[in-house]
């Protein structure tokens, strides 16, 4: 079959992540004795740096990890709203949505300290081992993407008038980041100096003392301080309004990096697992569980069909229970019984409602705003780009974003992580840091009494979503994408790929499966700000079979024909426990992402 690239095999190490430079120093550490945990650190670090746009080190990242000798874990490295961070606060200020930018919609910061917990936990290198390719991209410069210079000239305005740190970084001179030109970040890499040099004085030559002195002074060192500053300097935001923000020291000292069991589901001798239901992640395990017993050719438009609307279904059933509120009710969500009734609703026909369940009989409640996107009243409709890139207004409000990395190492360990938020275009760049807080709050809702309201000490509900799926109970990959509310569209998509069509090379053919047409809708409230909905609308990439289009489109779907590759951005890696063969593929949509191995 052929493919836009092999799917690589081998027994010593796979990396596969949203940009070669990552990749390649993740394989850089694997090389230098590293295990797949050392490696996803130094790439987590060198994906701040490459991808500012699409993450940094004040944002979040879930991961899964599959140790090699130990149970599956989920590392929540999403940080939870601050002490100051009420509904009722947001709305004295005349705010029916968390803004989109600025620092009311900043969490606390939760990327850096999950990387470093990682690294302690689960590595073997030392903090300097691990940032020295980030350090060096960032102070002797990197060639940029083409997506790093257009998302800041499309802010030019914002950062030249209202963000003037955000300009000296992005903007030196006046000029955008350029391809083919190198880019540097020496605040950011100046930063980690410091960080490293503190570091060491205070934990001397212990790799783990080390480590945990650069966490204090992340949390209560002068990172911390600059921080906090930044929350309070009054910031113009997507409401057209200048805000400070909440986030005090006590809210960075107060908080740390968790472990936690994964949600799971069993799926025709497939387990898959995935971050609860504090994260978009069930959406997955929910879209499996609607499938019938047989399913539909692959491919065809009754099996898109069936895929669309069982999506429409779990993303309703996200809106009306996921959170970070105690008895979000996955058992019921994933049940037989549940899903029986709810697969009935599935007709011949488009659905253009939002239509969350009643599990165990309880009643679904709503935010307003949902309410009035899916009664047609106020929906914005703006499309989200395809290849998993941010659509970035001029006021960098931000829909579809994000980065992604899977490892797999020689000795078993695995490892999917998808970091995200603190974009370039989210905040100002903090003047001593060379970095911007994040906007993970504005995928929390105002309302009263949800699942996903905003609450003090609540994570928000977050598009990062992260997979391992094992057979026989044992990791056999880990996957994921970039994209928003995409991502457990077009990974759901990938796995079925995965698991429904031949091997290559006796192996899973992991790089077919990335290659395949893709798709997605959104006909459901969207996580990010202005949070809008397109009822029936469903975007497929150009090379999907035309006559599946015109059956969509004849069964009430309002299909837009996007550009060529345009849809997904998967990353993948398996390994074989019957033979050891590592396997690994990335996506050449968006014409960044690697993988790479031996």
């Amino acid at each position: 079959m052929f493919t836009t690239r092999p799917t690589l095999q081998g027994t010593f190490g796979m990396v596969s992540s949203t940009h070669w430079l990552a990749s390649q120093s993740a394989m850089a550490v694997l090389e230098d004795g590293g295990n797949a945990y050392d490696a996803a650190v130094a790439a987590g670090f060198v994906l701040h740096v490459v991808e500012p746009h699409l993450n940094g080190p004040a944002g979040e990242v879930p991961m899964i990890l599959a140790p090699k000798d130990g149970e599956i874990q989920v590392l929540c490295g999403q940080g939870p709203a601050p002490a100051g961070a009420s509904a009722a606060h947001y709305r004295s200020l005349g705010l029916d949505l968390v803004p989109g930018t600025g620092p009311l919609a900043a969490a606390v910061p939760g990327a850096f300290d999950a990387w470093m917990l990682l690294l302690r936990d689960h590595g073997t290198k030392s903090l300097a081992e691990v940032l020295r390719y980030a350090i060096g991209y960032a102070e002797d410069g990197h060639a940029p993407v083409e997506r790093v210079g257009r998302t800041v000239e499309t802010v030019r305005e914002l950062f030249e008038t209202e963000w003037p740190a955000s300009a000296d970084v992005y903007l030196p001179g006046g000029k955008a980041p350029e391809p083919g030109k190198l880019f540097r970040n020496p605040a950011l890499a100046a930063t980690w100096r410091r960080l490293m040099a503190e570091a060491e004085e205070q934990g001397g030559q212990d790799r783990v003392a080390q480590i945990d002195a650069a966490r204090d002074v992340w949390r209560t060192g002068f990172i911390a301080e600059a921080l906090v500053r930044q929350a309070a300097v009054p910031t113009m935001d997507t409401s057209g309004t200048r805000h400070t923000g909440t986030l005090t020291a006590a809210d960075l000292a107060g908080w740390s990096a968790t472990y936690e069991a994964p949600a799971t589901y069993d799926w025709n001798g497939w387990t898959l697992a995935k971050a609860a239901g504090w994260s978009q992640g069930p959406v997955f395990l929910q879209q499996l569980a609607l499938l019938p017993a047989e399913l539909p050719a692959y491919g065809s438009a009754d099996y898109v069909h069936l895929l669309i609307e069982g999506c429409k279904l779990a993303m309703a059933d996200r809106e009306a229970w996921y959170g970070d509120a105690s008895g979000v009710p996955l058992d019921m969500l994933l049940s037989a019984p549940y899903n029986d009734e709810r697969r009935a609703l599935i007709k011949d026909t488009a659905s253009l409602e939002l239509r969350p369940g009643s599990p165990g009989g309880r009643t679904p409640v709503l935010s307003a705003h949902a309410h009035a996107v899916a009664s047609g009243f106020d929906a914005v409709g703006v499309p989200v780009a395809g290849a998993g890139e941010p659509t970035v207004a001029k006021d960098g409000a931000t829909r579809g974003d994000t980065c992604h990395l899977d490892i797999v190492d020689r000795w078993g360990n695995m490892v999917a992580a998808t970091p995200s938020g603190g974009w370039l275009q989210s905040n100002p760049v903090v003047p001593e840091l060379g970095f911007p807080l994040g906007t993970r709050l504005q995928m929390a809702w105002l309302d009263d009494g949800l699942p996903n309201t905003l609450t003090p000490g609540r994570r928000p509900r977050t598009t990062l979503t992260p997979s391992l799926a094992l057979r026989d109970g044992v990791p056999v990959m880990a996957f994921g994408t970039p994209g928003g509310d995409q991502q457990d569209q077009w990974q759901v998509h990938f796995f079925l790929a995965v698991a429904l069509r031949g091997q290559v090379r006796g192996g899973l053919d992991l790089q077919g499966a990335i290659d395949a047409p893709n798709w997605h809708n959104d006909g459901f409230p969207g996580s990010f700000f202005p949070r809008g909905m397109r009822p029936g609308s469903v975007t497929v990439e150009e090379g999907m079979d035309p006559e599946t289009v015109a059956e969509l489109r004849s069964r009430g779907h309002d299909v837009t024909v996007g550009d060529p590759w345009s849809e997904g951005r998967m990353c993948a890696v398996a390994r074989d426990p019957e033979t050891g063969v590592l396997s690994a593929a990335a996506n050449p949509r968006g014409m960044q992402g690697y993988a790479v191995g031996r």
